[in-house]
């Protein structure tokens, strides 16, 4: 596998060799011993604190099912990690919190694609609508072929995508709409996040009106009819309630959910080489027990809505996704230009 990884953890050697270099040759120079309190560095495992933040809330599976569990293993380790967790923005919206994370603030932060674009415009690509065919696409992706997106995102920021996390395909849910194709998204009002990305999304798929409110706001605009559906995993659909408001699921997943796992330079430098190594291998080996967990409780939820004579689940083989991913695809092969387009292409050709 090929990555920013092992990008990271080049440069990481280099460091650690070249200090090693500057150590001998000050001891061959007549220079003396190390003081006594000079810093162990990289063999050492000083105490470290990360803190974590996510915008999703303790009912979703990548809080349970994620970052919980990346705080009961780091500490079970007994290698010096305390974690402090931060749910439900409580550290502050994404566009808040990345900076944070450049800082070395918070140490570990889980976002998506769209918000990172708003520094690194071409990280935004990944999060086109049916960019990736399904998440076996979309991790092959990120082990194969993530690496060049990823280092230049890292380049640019001083921040590192060590991996991603499934979080649920997006879908459409609506107040008694019921949607098969692209034209029958025409003329109504559906909730997008406001950033580029996801607004060319809601072009891409048809939707001619969308609407822009904050997260905050939105299951107010649904019951005041502002809006008649939203776009969303079912998780997430689910823990914010929006189905006690909408009626009717589309299962048309036209986007992979991923949380991007964020590390910034800063916070690496305050890791020894275990610690680090401990980090990144704990934060892999939950992709796959995090993904099984969200399409279980997908499938949870969506066996209750088949079940509710009040619910219509509208399922995969009653739409016309040919419908929905040619035209998505011929809109971004015309929106994205220079790197991003270049990006996008990339992400394409390894389709399967």
């Amino acid at each position: 596998m090929s990555t920013a990884r092992s990008t990271r953890r080049g440069r990481i050697a280099a460091s650690v060799l070249a200090a090693t270099a500057l150590v001998v040759t000050g001891c061959a120079g007549g220079g003396g011993t190390p003081d006594a309190t000079d810093d162990g560095g990289a063999s050492e495992n000083d105490p470290v604190t990360l803190t974590v933040a996510t915008s999703q809330n303790e009912q979703t599976p990548n809080y349970f099912c994620g970052v919980e569990l990346l705080k009961e293993r780091l500490e079970e380790a007994d290698i010096g990690f305390t974690v402090e967790l931060y749910p439900a923005s409580q550290l502050g919206p994404d566009a808040d919190r990345f900076p944070q994370v450049q800082a070395g603030d918070i140490d570990i932060d889980l976002q998506g694609a769209s918000a990172l674009s708003a520094t690194y415009e071409p990280i935004g690509v990944v999060d086109a609508a049916y960019a990736f065919d399904d998440v076996e696409h979309a991790f092959q992706w990120i082990d194969d072929s993530s690496e060049e997106l990823f280092t230049d995102f890292h380049e640019a920021t001083g921040v590192n995508i060590v991996d991603g996390w499934f979080f649920g395909n997006r879908t459409f849910t609506t107040k008694d709409v019921e949607v098969t194709s692209p034209d029958d998204l025409a003329g109504v009002p559906i909730r997008f996040p406001n950033s580029p990305i996801f607004l060319a999304n809601a072009e891409a798929l048809g939707v001619t009106n969308p609407v822009s409110v904050a997260v905050e706001e939105v299951y107010t605009a649904l019951q005041q009819g502002i809006a008649v559906g939203q776009e969303n995993p079912i998780v997430a659909t689910h823990s914010s309630s929006y189905d006690e408001v909408l009626n009717t699921a589309i299962l048309n997943n036209h986007n992979v959910g991923i949380h991007w796992i964020l590390v910034s330079d800063k916070t690496y430098e305050k890791m020894s080489e275990e610690q680090t190594a401990l980090l990144e291998e704990t934060i892999r080996e939950i992709r796959p027990e995090n993904r099984d967990c969200v399409d279980e409780a997908t499938e949870e939820i969506l066996d209750e809505y088949r079940a509710d004579d009040a619910f219509t689940v509208v399922e995969q083989e009653d739409i016309d996704m040919d419908a929905f991913i040619s035209q998505a695809e011929e809109f971004f092969e015309g929106y994205f230009t220079g790197e991003s387009l270049e990006a996008y292409q990339a992400i394409r050709e390894t389709a399967g």
